[in-house]
């Protein structure tokens, strides 16, 4: 089995929302949702970015109401409020605990890693390797003092934004069609985060950031531009995908971009739905390889966070999807280098050894 490195997945805010049964939860006896140590086993998943998303504070709809919206394109879903420091960093703590328990409850099968070489490690030994993302960086302020406190507890990874806004920026709406060109860029405290984070060694997460944000951080960052769950506009034209001029600007900073599973970025008609079958998937694929080149495209599942595609189901589909790819005519070094190996050397790029 070709071992996978996925990009990015929700999976720490399931345990949050209920704690009461995260032992459960977290060895499949209670079931449900996308991931579980015994799925991750029997799936082949390797490793990848556990995000700590904060969910908002007030809902602005409800799912049933998202849902119905998401069903019948066009659509332009209301974003929550912002959500305010001392809201933020309670829930951000509690979720780091999860992925800290998570490592004390596997019996040596996880571990949470802090470097390129710790995952690589980690892989090798047959241990699953976790890194703490942050997706929206509500939990850290302005003056970013609480920058080098989550770097010191692992933080290795951050989106400034999800889609609502912060202190730092601008996300993207969930709007279809449209262009990711929805508003102001990075903040002049966003600005400050990018170069702080370059000099810490904590790789900028591109998937929630509007355009003209993108294009902040491509002119601060010395770091390659990193998407780590987008998929190509020039297939799905949702606000959340990536234009071509965005991935060529990842392609030449040596970059990376994570295929996400999430079916509304999928699909050409922007629905989410999961009765899709492999072509959408396959045709964003197709795009970012020849738009990327194959050392820059992976996989950023969104696992625990979005309707994904039936046939892919939950963690247990990753090896269907690798054997889609195969059945595609992709040969075995392009499907190891999408499953985990350009991760892998992202991780060198952004980080060192």
């Amino acid at each position: 089995m070709i071992p996978v490195f996925d990009g990015h997945n929700d999976f720490l805010l399931r345990l949050f929302l209920n704690a009461g049964d995260r032992a459960a939860i977290w060895d499949g006896s209670r079931g449900g949702g996308h991931l579980d140590l015994p799925r991750m086993k029997t799936g082949g998943f390797a490793g990848g970015f556990f995000a700590i998303f904060l969910p908002p504070a007030a809902e602005t709809g409800n799912a049933a109401d998202f849902d119905r919206m998401m069903a019948n394109p066009p659509y332009d879903l209301p974003l929550p409020p912002a959500l305010d420091l001392a809201a933020a960093q309670p829930m951000a703590l509690a979720m780091a605990g999860h992925l800290m328990w998570m490592e004390r409850a596997s019996g040596g099968a996880f571990r949470v890693c802090r470097s390129a070489a710790e995952v690589q490690a980690a892989m090798a030994e047959g241990v699953i390797a976790g890194i703490m993302h942050m997706e929206g960086a509500e939990a850290i302020g302005t003056d970013l003092d609480a920058l080098h406190v989550w770097h010191a507890a692992g933080l290795r990874s951050i989106g400034p934004v999800w889609s609502r806004p912060t202190a730092f920026g601008h996300g993207v709406p969930f709007r279809y069609p449209s262009s990711p060109d929805t508003g102001p860029g990075l903040t002049e405290a966003g600005k400050a985060l990018v170069r702080e984070c370059d000099a810490l060694g904590i790789m900028i997460d591109l998937s929630h950031l509007n355009e003209k944000g993108f294009d902040d951080v491509a002119r601060i960052s010395g770091k390659p531009l990193v998407a780590t769950h987008s998929n190509a506009h020039a297939v799905t034209p949702s606000a959340r995908n990536l234009t071509d001029r965005q991935l060529d600007a990842i392609r030449d900073s040596g970059g990376m971009v994570g295929l996400n599973f999430a079916a509304a970025f999928l699909r050409p008609d922007g629905r989410r739905d999961p009765d899709v079958g492999w072509d959408p998937v396959l045709r964003h694929l197709d795009h970012l390889v020849a738009r990327l080149g194959e050392d820059h495209v992976g996989l950023g599942s969104d696992f625990d966070g979005a309707v994904v595609p039936a046939p892919i189901g939950d963690v247990t589909g990753l090896p269907a999807l690798l054997g889609a790819m195969r059945a595609h005519g992709y040969d075995e070094a392009l499907i190891a280098k999408i499953a985990h190996r350009n991760w892998l050397a992202l991780l060198g790029r952004s980080w060192g050894a």
